[in-house]
């Protein structure tokens, strides 16, 4: 039976692919403050500018590509039974390969009923006023906004709770509740850090390794990390 990796991934992974993140520079998300376009005050405000931020971003997605980072991840997938959660909105890691990706903050190409958060709907195109579910509600992204509770965090325990190794690639580990997932970790696992600013992680019990660089410079060295000693 293959050995259970799980990787937490976050911003700094797809910004290597051209998908930029609000925590690089000056609160803003191309240009727009995060208030405006990732909370439900925000939605409630002006729907239509959120809207049209995210059929930007969906757009946007059609034009980038997995890079080195994701398909090394996919890779690892013929040797462990590799778990991604990913704080990511994107589908890079699924277009990589990866076939087990949890989305803790909702997916880009989903949008769901504003009255009912099961009724979810893949969506590849803009989404616009007007746009209803079958009861008439009109339809948002599938986004977890800041202030929202995050509904597939209990499933993100489980993986966490049951790893063999675990890994954090791409985060400043700023944002919760994913930031404390690797409090979650059993205290034999072993956990490996990838980011160009690794943060120190307080009261740690478990050993941690880092990798002080970008996660396609990285995770390639992770892997054979992992191959050569953990397999």
């Amino acid at each position: 039976m293959k050995k259970k990796l799980v990787v937490l991934t976050g911003a700094g992974i797809s910004a290597e692919s051209g998908i930029k993140t609000f925590r690089d520079g000056d609160g803003l998300w191309e240009g727009h403050s995060v208030q405006d376009v990732a909370t439900p005050e925000g939605w409630q405000k002006n729907p239509e500018l959120v809207l049209d931020f995210y059929n930007q971003r969906r757009r946007q997605l059609k034009e980038v590509k997995p890079n080195l980072g994701h398909r090394e991840l996919a890779q690892l997938q013929i040797h462990f039974d590799v778990h991604i959660i990913t704080q990511n909105v994107d589908d890079l890691h699924e277009r990589a390969g990866s076939r087990k990706v949890l989305h803790l903050h909702g997916e880009l190409l989903k949008v769901r009923s504003t009255k009912n958060p099961k009724y979810i709907l893949e969506w590849e195109g803009d989404l616009n006023i007007g746009d209803m579910d079958s009861y008439k509600n009109q339809l948002r992204p599938h986004i977890v906004w800041f202030g929202e509770s995050v509904p597939a965090f209990d499933e993100a325990i489980n993986i966490t709770e049951t790893a063999d190794y675990f890994a954090v690639i791409g985060t400043s580990l700023q944002v919760y509740p994913a930031a404390g997932l690797i409090a979650l970790v059993p205290s034999n696992v072993p956990i490996f850090y990838v980011d160009p600013k690794p943060i120190q992680i307080p009261d740690l019990r478990n050993s941690l390794e880092t990798f002080p660089m970008l996660a396609s410079e990285g995770i390639p060295l992770l892997k054979n990390r992992l191959l050569a000693e953990f397999q």
